[in-house]
Parts: structure tokens; sequence; C-alpha cells
């Protein structure tokens, strides 16, 4: 073998691939990778069909097909009364982790600090790692997951560089309130800090809360990248859709790279969405469809040895297991899924040091036959 040395050593397998084939090979229920298990909506499909059969199958442009770009554009208009200008201030790419490497590689250089908030989807520290700059971990406060802004204040230095933002939250299910963004606001006023927010789970905001988004921020959007998804919209996650908003000059920086990573994206399914999006209902009733799926999730057990922690978005339960054991998150998991044929996410995996706060992560975006039958098993533990 030809000596190697690898650029991210410690990472490995993602535990979403890790679960999902320990449940393939017991025949567990997947509540673990966040997917749903119902299928989407029929037009879909027939309107990539459509564009694939009227000859939309060569290159898109860089950014993006157009009218999706200016149907993107619209809709962050009318809901956080932002404006982004389609020709230059929007970018499809193939995923919303395809979104978050670009805007990571093309602000950060070697030796620069990004703070991120723990537990942290995993693909953020890596793609840190790969250009060359240092994480700096701040953990969201246990049980519900607040941000401690002078915590944040204090980990600040001349060599910060940006933060990672998530709202709603994976896998904690928190969100961010405009208190926090106030705060937030203060915090980066007159430094050279950019961010990414990741806001993949936008439209499944629950209890009458409101999706915070930076673009409604003038302060803050200005020195944002603002990230979201199709998949997570449209029950499309197989597809890789997303895009990225942000400020003429730095859209100009994210289109550098994003041009020699994935180039353009799909063609017709681009298309497609465009169609798609003025359908606004789709994501307008998303909340509620999926509100009704937690509450169903949790009425079903309620009876259980689980305790709930506060989900107010995105379609992910953290559930407590201290009165069942004090097994590790990870182990617990993995006997969950062979003996009690469920299987869900360890969150430690999330952290760098590892933390265990006795909870496991369970998607429930599945149909309900899916959730009754998986809160069955979970009551017998």
């Amino acid at each position: 073998m030809i000596p190697l040395s690898s650029k991210l050593p410690n990472v490995g397998v993602t535990i979403f691939t890790v679960m999902s084939k320990l449940a393939n090979d017991v025949g567990a229920i997947n509540l673990s990778q966040g997917f749903p298990d119902f299928d989407v909506s029929p037009e879909l499909p027939a309107l990539v069909a459509k564009y694939m059969a009227s000859g939309n199958n060569q290159y898109a442009p860089m950014q993006g097909v157009l009218s999706l770009r200016q149907h993107i554009s619209e809709k962050t208009k009318e809901l956080y009364g932002a404006s982004y200008d389609p020709d230059t201030e929007i970018t499809v790419t193939s995923g919303a982790t395809e979104a978050i490497f670009c805007a990571v590689a093309c602000v950060v250089h070697q030796g620069d600090e990004v703070i991120l908030f723990e537990p942290a989807y995993d693909s953020y520290a890596p793609a840190v790692l790969l250009a060359g700059g240092t994480p700096v971990y701040m953990k969201l406060k246990y049980p519900d997951y607040h941000i401690d802004w002078n915590e944040v204040k204090d980990a600040i230095t001349e060599k910060t560089r940006l933060m990672i933002l998530n709202s709603p939250h994976n896998p904690a299910g928190a969100i961010l309130e405009r208190k926090d963004l106030q705060a937030l606001q203060d915090i980066v006023a007159g430094t050279n800090i950019f961010i990414v927010s990741d806001e993949v789970y936008e439209h499944i905001v629950f209890d009458g809360n409101c999706h915070e988004s930076l673009t409604g921020y003038p302060e803050l959007a200005r020195r944002s990248f603002v990230i979201s998804s199709f998949g997570k919209t449209y029950h499309t996650t197989g597809w890789k859709l997303g895009y990225c908003l942000a400020p003429k000059y730095l859209s100009v920086e994210f289109q550098r790279v994003h041009q020699f990573v994935t180039f353009a994206s799909h063609t017709p399914t681009q298309f497609a969405y465009a169609e798609f999006l003025k359908k606004k209902e789709k994501y307008l009733n998303l909340a509620d469809f999926y509100q009704k799926k937690r509450d169903l999730f949790l009425s079903l057990i309620k009876d259980s040895r689980f305790r709930p922690l506060p989900c107010r978005g995105t379609y992910f339960q953290m559930l407590s297991y201290e009165a069942i054991t004090d097994e590790k998150d990870i182990d617990f998991a993995r006997r969950m899924t062979t003996e009690y044929k469920v299987a869900a996410i360890p969150p430690s995996v999330f952290y760098a040091g590892g933390d265990d706060h006795k909870v496991l992560r369970f998607c429930f975006a599945k149909k309900d036959e899916t959730l009754i039958k998986a809160a069955e098993r979970l009551c017998k533990i």
C-alpha cells in the first residue's frame, strides 16, 4: 500500500449509515436516519418526467435554473421580507451538505477558528478541517438545547472567522428565537465574522412559533450564507437539491468553489421544483403535517419509560432513557435495534468529546402505521 496521510483521520462511516445498515440487517423499524417512509406528492415525479421528456437533460446553468432561482427569491421575500437577486445572490446546489461545504471552503483559511454548536450535525467539522480551519466547540445547554450567548462572546478571538448555526436544530429539535438573533447581531457587530445558517427545516416549526431566518436580519444577512433544502420540504431527500442565499460579494466566492464541486445539479428536477413552488400550500402546511406526527408519536409512547425532551421543530424527537438503563447511548441504541427492533440515533456522536446525556434521537417522518408499530415496541422496553 502507498503511504497515505488522511485529512480526516478521526472520521469514519457516518452514524446514519451505521444505524440504517444495522436496522436493515436485523429487520428493525428504522427511526434513525432522517428520511420519510411515505412517498412524495405524485405531481413532483410527473413534473420531472415532463421536463425530461421535453428535452431539459443537459447541464443547467452553474448557478441553477433561472426560473427556480426566481421562485426562491419570491418565496424568501414573501416569508422573511428579504430581497435576494436571483441573478447574483442565489445558488442551487446538490443538496444542503454541498452548500455547507462550499460556504466553509470559500471563507475559511488555514488557522481560522470556526464556532460550532454541539450537538453538531456531522458534516460541519469535516468541512472546517478540510478547509484548514480549527473547530471551536460550544455546547447547547441541556435539556432544552439553548445557546448561552455570554459563553459565545467569551469564545470569540481575533482568529474567529465563522460561526455555523442550525435552526430548527438537528438533532435537538430546538429553534432560535428573535432574542437569540438579536444577541448574535450584537456579538458580531464590528467583527469580520461570517455565518453559515443551516435552515433546511425552516418550514417545520411547531406550536405556533415562527422560523427566524437570518435573511430577515439585514445586519446578519450581509455576512451570512443561508442554506435550505427541497428534500426536507417535499419529502425528496434522495433528489439532493438545495440552495444558498448570500449577498453578491459572498455568492461570487461561493460559486467559485461550487463550480468545481458539482458545477450544476440535476436539470429536470430544478424545473420541476420551480413549477411546484407555485403551490405555496405545500410548504406553508408542512408544520401542521409534522406537528400531528410528533403529537401522535408522543401520545403513543406516553406510557413508556422514555421521557420526551422539548421538540420545537424538525422531524426528530429526543427521548431520555435514564429511567431504563445507564448504558452509553451508542450501546443502548445498538441493543434496542437488535433486541427490540427499533433503530434510533445516539446523539453523543455529534459531540467532539462524546457527551452522553442518555437520550436517543427518533425520526417521526414516518407513516402513522410505522409510528404505531414502533411505539408498541418502545413501550415494552
